[in-house]
C-alpha cells in the first residue's frame, strides 16, 4: 500500500490555455464533439488547449484551431481582457493532464472564419481532438459544455456578446 497522497488541487496550479470561439458568416459558433474514452466522450466544446513553450496566446489559438479543425482560416478580431479560469472536478484532480494542475487558466479569442465548412478536417491531427462537428447559435453553448467549464462559457460569451451579429453583417 503506497503512502503517496493524492494533490489537493489548492496544491496544484492552473494549467495555461487558450480558447477559440470561431464565428462563420452566419453568426454561427464552431463546436465539435470530443473524442476519446473520458466521461467526458461525446460532450461538445469549441477549441482550446494548451500553450507550448516560447508561444503567444495569438499563436497558441491558431495553432490549436488547425490541429483540432484542420484548418486556420481564420482571422482573430477579439480577445477576452482577462485570464478566464475553471477547475476540474475533483475525480479528475490529479489525473487529468498528469496529475500536474487542477485547472486551467486560459486566454479565449473570437474569429471570423474565412473558409468553407469543406476545409476542415478533424483527422488532420496524430490525436484528433473531435469526432464531428457542427455550427450553433452563441446561446446554445453553455447547454452543450460539460457542467465544470459552463461558467467559463457564460464569461466568454459575455465578453463576446454581439461579435456573431456583427460577423454576420459584415462587419
Amino acid at each position: 500500500m503506497s503512502s503517496r497522497k493524492s494533490p489537493t488541487a489548492s496544491s496544484l496550479p492552473y494549467r495555461r490555455g487558450v480558447g477559440a470561439m470561431l464565428i462563420n458568416r452566419q453568426g454561427k459558433v464552431f463546436v465539435g464533439r470530443r473524442t476519446g474514452s473520458s466521461r467526458h466522450h461525446g460532450t461538445w466544446q469549441m477549441p482550446q488547449g494548451a500553450i507550448d513553450e516560447g508561444e503567444t496566446p495569438a499563436d497558441a489559438v491558431l495553432r490549436e484551431l488547425e490541429e483540432e479543425t484542420g484548418t486556420r482560416k481564420a482571422e482573430i478580431v477579439a480577445e477576452t481582457r482577462d485570464w478566464l479560469t475553471y477547475d476540474l472536478p475533483p475525480d479528475l484532480v490529479g489525473v487529468a493532464w498528469g496529475g500536474k494542475f487542477r485547472g486551467q487558466t486560459q486566454k479565449w479569442f473570437a474569429l471570423r472564419f474565412t473558409g468553407e465548412d469543406s476545409d476542415f478536417v478533424l483527422d488532420n491531427h496524430h490525436k484528433p481532438e473531435f469526432v464531428e462537428w457542427r455550427w450553433v447559435a452563441m446561446n446554445e453553448l453553455p447547454g452543450l459544455i460539460v457542467p465544470f467549464k459552463r461558467r467559463l462559457y457564460d464569461d466568454v460569451i459575455a465578453e463576446f456578446c454581439g461579435l456573431p451579429e456583427r460577423i454576420a453583417a459584415g462587419g
